[in-house]
């Protein structure tokens, strides 16, 4: 098993980026490809301690930066970290590719390098999101923001596959989400898709109205990628600044100070929780290949937690199981 890194994608590239990945070593025992500029990224390794054998430097003297067009890998930066790490997929040598970088890039490298999987017309970003009951499966959360009915539902296939075999649930309850739980509620898009889901889906639950989202009643949450990005950017900002105001509003009070020392762990658990350095990455569903999307900000921790979900993935034989998944359901 060997897991392909972006060596130059983030915000923090490549420091954090090798931090994380010497932390996932000396945690897994997963092997690491990284791509990029090689003495930038040789230098920030001698850093550390660790077995050097399981690591792979791969040269990539072009860097896809974040405010580049989405094509740029395949067209302008074809010897880009993105680029030639994707590539590297289509060897049985390596198993997945993460990276920190330009999303679009990554989505468009994945797509037409890559390929499609057989049954699957576009891709589709998922997210593992923290509900009242555990955790639950969103997607599309950016990926194709103007998608057909069928989009979904062949997302809505992948997603109970991708929940079955890492999220461990035996039936998944499949939602899509819309403004009410009415089937006769939403455009005339969310309409047809929900038929179509009653058709073809015998786990499909019916719609999720976007205040139910994190109650945890569904599994798979189903939407288009302009939607689910909305969701996460709203959830993301609304947890920001909820802990700004608690923070602010306990340092009025000695009382609430007091009450909140006595809480530090259960803070710091509920933190942690909410934290998407905890989950490390986001899958690119439908692409022939295992890709991890990991946020541009992400520290090591996050780093760290992608190779791990890359590895379950892996273990899963995630690819075969959406290719049967779809097959059986054309």
């Amino acid at each position: 098993m060997k897991i392909v890194v972006d060596a130059m994608g983030g915000d923090h590239a490549p420091a954090v980026v090798i931090e994380g990945v010497v932390e996932a070593l000396n945690e897994t025992d997963a092997k690491v490809a990284l791509v990029g500029q090689q003495d930038r990224v040789e230098e920030e390794l001698k850093r550390y301690s660790f077995d050097r054998a399981r690591v792979e430097v791969i040269h990539a003297d072009e860097i896809v930066e974040m405010h580049d067009p989405a094509t740029t890998p395949i067209r302008k930066k074809k010897n880009s970290s993105i680029a030639i790490g994707i590539g590297l997929l289509k060897s049985e040598q390596y198993n997945a590719f993460i990276s920190a970088g330009n999303t679009g890039a990554v989505v468009a490298a994945s797509t037409i390098i890559l390929g499609m999987i057989p049954g699957v017309e576009r891709p589709a970003i998922g997210l593992v999101i923290p509900t009242i009951k555990g955790f639950a499966f969103l997607i599309d959360v950016g990926a194709n923001t103007d998608p057909k009915p069928e989009h979904l539902l062949q997302s809505s296939l992948m997603a109970g596959v991708y929940a079955k075999e890492v999220l461990g649930r035996d039936k998944p309850r499949i939602g899509l989400l819309n403004i009410g739980e009415e089937a006769s509620k939403g455009t005339d898009f969310v309409k047809t898709t929900h038929k179509l889901m009653t058709d073809h889906l015998p786990n499909f639950a019916g719609n999720i109205e976007p205040n139910a989202i994190f109650d945890g009643d569904f599994d798979c949450i189903i939407c288009d990628g302009f939607a689910g990005n909305l969701v996460i950017k709203v959830s993301e900002g609304l947890m920001e600044s909820a802990t700004t105001v608690l923070k602010r509003e306990i340092k009025k009070s000695p009382v609430s100070l007091l009450g909140a020392l006595l809480m530090k762990s259960r803070l710091k658990q509920l933190k942690q929780y909410a934290d998407y350095t905890e989950y490390g990455s986001a899958p690119l569903l439908g692409v022939n290949g295992i890709v991890m999307i990991s946020h541009g900000r992400s520290d090591a921790k996050a780093i760290k937690n992608a190779i791990k979900a890359a590895k379950r993935e892996i273990d899963h034989n995630i690819i075969s199981r959406f290719k049967q998944e779809v097959i059986e359901n054309q």
